[in-house]
């Protein structure tokens, strides 16, 4: 087990993480998450990989169009390497006890915790009165799956970890107010610089689903001819690459063509700059492109594969989310119990 999930607590080291389903999986899903839960995932410790189709619709969803989202993100996991038998996969709305689990958290989290959250002023802007209920107390859902399962880690992005924060915040008060050490204090394991991608047209914005042009972005599901071509089209300068990690400062998008080849070449930036360092992009550019090739088109075949029959994927979800309950019902139940809720049955792990 890696130093970034041990534990020496009372708890059984287990890693929670999700993802909303909101479409068009692309590289910066793959290498800041998907790649990342399957090297933990195959390191031996207990994963519980989630679809948070839930949070999902704190903002309007289309209802079919959701089902297709949520479908090809678990497609997306299987086809990264998520093994369902080696991890529990499943989507949110299949486990009730995350929402149960949550009505305790939303007593338990303080009006001033959640306005504190800058998710939420950014996502609900200058028309916060406008924003869902929901979209407010997201946060007490997002640490209901985590505790539901008393996952020791979680790894998270930059702008999940006020999130976890809060999470932690919850778990000590709660243990506070009832006088029991009944949920861990939750470890973020953080994503690293290399797995940070930013878009292709300007090296100063994190990739994302929404930018207007798809051109700033490589999607899971693009096949071989796409992946290069976008990444030939990729913004650059008229520098060579330096030989060192320093000589990329102030100079966004070299920066981020390195990180990239780095992330899938499972390499130090230090190391790609040592083979590659004096190279033109004219030279470099090529080079990434058959290396995102031979390590994405198979992701995109096997997504294109899974999505054709989507019985495969709902089985999948549906004994995943039996397991998750396994784990998740005690844990509720005696939440309820040290809540003082009559009618539930002592449970005594």
């Amino acid at each position: 087990m890696s130093e970034a999930v041990q534990t020496s607590s009372q708890f059984t080291p287990r890693v929670f993480s999700g993802i909303q389903p909101s479409g068009n999986l692309h590289l910066g899903n793959y290498l800041g998450a998907l790649k990342r839960f399957v090297e933990m995932q195959n390191e031996g410790i207990e994963t519980v990989y989630c679809m948070v189709d839930l949070h999902a619709i704190t903002v309007w969803q289309d209802p079919e169009e959701l089902r297709r989202a949520t479908r090809e993100l678990c497609a997306g996991f299987i086809a990264s390497g998520i093994d369902p038998k080696k991890s529990i996969l499943f989507n949110q709305s299949q486990v009730p006890e995350h929402t149960q689990l949550a009505w305790i958290f939303n007593c338990v989290a303080r009006m001033g915790w959640m306005q504190r959250m800058t998710q939420f002023k950014d996502k609900a802007g200058k028309n916060a009165q406008n924003a869902s209920l929901g979209l407010f107390a997201y946060p007490a859902l997002m640490a209901a799956d985590i505790l539901v399962y008393h996952a020791t880690h979680v790894p998270v992005g930059e702008d999940q970890k006020q999130h976890l924060e809060l999470t932690r915040d919850i778990a000590m008060k709660f243990n506070h107010d009832y006088g029991i050490d009944f949920f861990p204090i939750t470890e973020p394991v953080i994503e690293g610089a290399a797995t940070r991608v930013m878009s292709l047209r300007d090296g100063a914005k994190k990739m994302s689903k929404s930018d207007a042009s798809d051109a700033s972005r490589l999607n899971m599901t693009d096949d071989a001819d796409t992946i290069a071509r976008k990444i030939r089209k990729a913004k650059t300068d008229p520098d060579a690459l330096p030989s060192e990690p320093k000589g990329l400062d102030d100079r966004p998008e070299a920066r981020n063509l390195v990180n990239i080849y780095a992330a899938l070449a499972d390499q130090s930036v230090e190391a790609v700059l040592r083979e590659s360092g004096g190279r033109q992009f004219s030279e470099f550019k090529p080079m990434l492109a058959e290396l995102a090739v031979e390590k994405l088109s198979p992701i995109s075949a096997e997504m294109s594969r899974l999505m054709q029959d989507t019985s495969e994927i709902d089985s999948i979800l549906a004994q995943g989310a039996g397991r998750a309950r396994a784990i998740a019902a005690p844990i509720l139940r005696r939440t309820y119990e040290i809540a003082g809720m009559v009618g539930v049955t002592p449970n005594q792990g």
